[in-house]
């Protein structure tokens, strides 16, 4: 900036400056120490001052305004004006009581609304919850976010795999807003190989009406929809393994259409996905259709009894193909024990179905859920063992259920599908929103059981009673298994940010298929911690 030579200028005029105002101040320090006072100065002195000051304020204005246009809207200088009392021609030039003062600090700098095509000021902070980066007006916000969870698995049981440390979660990512309509979410995975979870944008031009699109969590089941920082076990139920795209942590591309109704008491969602997984390409010209809607009737209502009530269903349709390998649902436990069910080669439809309620008053959380999927076998001899030519076989026939009861003994609520508030934390800050002092932060009893089976009916190509089997027949064995699973177990929130799970399952091979694997118990002791920002 070039604006400082302006009052350089100023002082290096008054510096030829006649002499008689400088004696005017000499004079009155010299009455100070007692010396000798010389002659005021004259009427016709100060006319001349008076004439030289009115000419450098002139000179002084026209550069002024010179530097302001060529500046094009940059600083301005605002001048002093030296007022001159004409009834007081005795009055003290050199006295800054006779001077107004320029406000450099004011004048010389800015407003953001002068400043054109500046961008307006970043803000970072804490909002009580996550770190935020945001513009000054609100409209663009970027949160880093992450959760981090270790674990310790102890297996007993016959075949049951060897104790370990494990990472199952080490992820990360930005979560913000783009406008005052259109949010934005990406995560990755990196206990694994790195790996996006989540990349999504979701579009909301109104409550009723939204669009998001990306690769997320299919809209299917209330289990694999609860937020994963904020769900009571370390493992989902076993029933799990039904869902769509399980082995992919139930996300696959895709676009869905959602919305809330009626004053938050009815909610819907409809998607279209590939159905494949993480990342993955869709296999058919018929993708994953979802649909899930959740009521909650009395969210309005004044009774804590009722308030807390809601219940829903999905569907899911979609389309296998044998010659692109698919297989049936994955029948590995959730807690890794062993595999209840084999896989099989699939090709044609695919049906889901979903019932749920849940139920939060107070302290208390009541939640259950049902799932059964067909997946068709259609022509599939050629691709099974044992089968022949293109048999359709019956299809594979999987159902499952699960039920949790969750209770704060120090008194917390439990929110719906989010964090509980901690009243005492034994560490760190208080929650959001909350005053209690320190303690020894929350402690939740939780309980659970789920069960699931899986079916295969086989079939026998005989021409005594398949005119269409080859001369060479084949048989396709049966497989039938059913596994229950019971979880009972606490949580330790030590702050709203840091958790620690201890569970135990008592998982129950109830009726094995021909795999020989004999009717036995057991015994996985799962203890966890989680942090998460």
């Amino acid at each position: 900036m070039r604006w400082p030579t302006i009052p350089i200028l100023f002082l290096g005029v008054s510096f030829f400056l006649p002499l008689p105002p400088a004696r005017a101040q000499s004079d009155r320090d010299a009455e100070v120490r007692g010396a000798p006072i010389s002659h005021p100065a004259t009427e016709e002195e100060v006319a001349q001052l008076r004439q030289e000051v009115a000419e450098l304020r002139t000179l002084v204005q026209r550069l002024a305004e010179t530097r302001s246009k060529a500046a094009n809207d940059g600083p301005r200088l605002a001048l002093a004006s030296a007022v001159l009392d004409s009834a007081s021609p005795d009055a003290d030039l050199a006295s800054p009581a006779s001077h107004s003062v320029i406000d450099a600090s004011s004048e010389l700098t800015p407003s953001p609304e002068q400043q054109t095509g500046v961008a307006p000021p970043i803000v970072a902070g804490w909002n009580g919850e996550h770190f935020f980066l945001k513009s000054s007006d609100g409209n663009f916000t970027a949160m880093p976010i992450g959760y981090f969870n270790a674990q310790y698995n102890l297996y007993k049981g016959d075949g049951a795999p060897p104790a370990t440390f494990t990472i199952p979660r080490a992820r990360f990512g930005l979560q913000g807003s783009y406008g005052k309509q259109l949010d934005y979410q990406f995560l990755f995975e990196s206990a694994s190989p790195l790996t996006i979870r989540d990349a999504y944008l979701d579009f909301k031009p109104w409550t009723s009406f939204s669009i998001m699109g990306g690769q997320y969590r299919v809209p299917f089941s209330q289990e694999a929809l609860w937020l994963e920082t904020a769900y009571e076990f370390n493992s989902l139920s076993i029933s799990a393994v039904l869902f769509p795209n399980a082995t992919g942590a139930f996300r696959a591309p895709g676009i869905d259409v959602h919305g809330i109704l009626a004053g938050g008491r009815a909610q819907y969602l409809i998607g279209v996905f590939n159905g494949q997984g993480l990342i993955q390409n869709g296999t058919t010209n018929e993708p994953e259709i979802t649909g899930k809607v959740r009521f909650i009737p009395w969210k309005q209502s004044g009774n804590s009894w009722l308030k807390g009530f809601a219940l829903g269903g999905s569907v899911e349709h979609s389309r296998s193909k044998a010659l692109a390998n698919e297989l049936s649902f994955n029948g590995l436990l959730t807690d890794n024990t062993y595999n209840f069910f084999p896989q099989q080669r699939i090709n044609g439809g695919i049906q889901r179905y979903n019932g749920f309620f849940s139920w939060l008053s107070g302290p208390w959380t009541v939640r259950g859920e049902y799932t059964q999927v067909l997946e068709k076998r259609d022509g599939i001899g050629s691709f099974v063992n044992g089968g022949v030519g293109f048999n359709t076989l019956p299809g594979v026939v999987g159902k499952g259920a699960s039920g949790i009861v969750t209770y704060f003994l120090t008194g917390e609520s439990t929110p719906d599908n989010s964090m509980p508030r901690v009243k005492h934390s034994l560490i760190g800050p208080n929650s959001p929103g909350e005053t209690g002092g320190p303690g020894w932060g929350a402690w939740q009893l939780k309980f659970r059981y789920s069960w699931v089976q899986g079916r295969a009916a086989g079939a026998t190509c005989d021409l005594s009673t398949i005119p269409a089997c080859p001369l060479a027949p084949g048989t396709v064995p049966t497989y039938s298994d059913h596994t229950d699973q019971i979880t009972a177990g606490l949580n330790w929130y030590l702050n709203y940010w840091v958790m620690v799970r201890s569970d135990l399952n008592i998982n129950q091979l109830v009726n094995p298929s021909v795999q020989g694997i004999l009717p036995r118990n057991y015994f996985v002791f799962l203890e966890g911690i989680q942090f998460r920002f």
